[in-house]
């Protein structure tokens, strides 16, 4: 058989699985990718030929890890992010598109700063560290100081610094936010846990269990690691700085009253997704 036979049996098998069918073919095509170690070019001049003579036994456990609604950057064990590949582990969210939109806002905002001052940014909650090492590497003025509750994400964001070669300018601290006694920062990025614990069961499979509960919920409404996060992140603002931070549909109101609560901070702009949903606030401090 070929390895677009081979393909095409198990796009059958995760439709059957509940896997959506559109979702179905491209994630047997990724997994067949990764297990011939071939580009997207490769497989389209390839991938009628006849297939190697391990590939079916490799792949066929990785489909069948699929059809158990495992998601697919687990199983290979990394995600595209913002062009970059990032190693990811069930010890930390899997990157979406929708953060990269956290990463467009917080360019604009640093390359309006001054030139040729160090910029300090600091990513609250930085999982696979997707935020911070993408912004150190787009921004080379950048300091970066990456924050998460979690020792296990903490390793992981290290070693995707230290891959692509960022790792020198990004400090990481354990801690839930910004460290007492540090210099205040320009910029705090940040995409906390957001989904209500009531939402759960509506979640897909992949992510309600497979994903870090302690990532992805944040309390009965879903606002409780926001209602913290934000006056503390005010706090550790420079005047003239910064807040960038995803958050779920149907929470921009509610973030926003968060937001002038805190006294110094006003939302300047909300950015919406592909969906038309409101996804990430940004706010300046006064």
């Amino acid at each position: 058989m070929t390895p677009a036979e081979h393909v095409a049996d198990a796009a059958r098998v995760l439709a059957a699985a509940g896997v959506p069918s559109d979702d179905a073919r491209h994630d047997a095509v990724v997994l067949g990718r990764w297990v011939l170690g071939w580009s997207q070019a490769e497989w389209l001049a390839r991938a009628r030929d006849e297939a190697p003579a391990d590939f079916a036994g490799r792949f066929l456990r990785l489909v069948r890890r699929r059809a158990n609604r495992e998601p697919v950057a687990y199983i290979t064990g990394t995600r595209e992010f913002y062009g970059r590949p990032f190693v990811v582990t069930p010890d930390v969210l899997v990157p979406r598109p929708e953060s990269e939109l956290v990463v467009e806002e917080a360019l604009g905002i640093l390359a309006g700063r001054t030139p040729g001052f160090a910029q300090r940014v600091a990513d609250i909650g930085a999982g696979s560290g997707c935020l911070s090492v993408t912004l150190a590497l787009e921004c080379p003025t950048a300091h970066l100081l990456a924050i998460d509750v979690s020792e296990a994400a903490l390793r992981i964001a290290h070693e995707n610094a230290r891959a692509l070669g960022a790792v020198d300018r990004i400090e990481f601290w354990r801690g839930a936010y910004l460290p007492r006694g540090v210099a205040p920062f320009d910029l705090v990025v940040a995409n906390p846990p957001y989904i209500a614990l009531a939402d759960r069961d509506a979640l897909p499979v992949e992510v309600r269990a497979f994903e870090p509960a302690q990532a992805l919920f944040g309390g009965p409404d879903g606002l409780g690691v926001i209602r913290a996060m934000v006056p503390e992140a005010a706090a550790g603002l420079v005047s003239g700085g910064w807040l960038v931070v995803e958050i779920g549909a149907g929470q921009s109101a509610e973030v926003g009253r968060i937001v002038a609560d805190t006294g110094s901070l006003t939302v300047s702009h909300i950015r919406t997704d592909l969906q038309s949903i409101p996804r990430v606030v940004v706010a300046r401090k006064a």
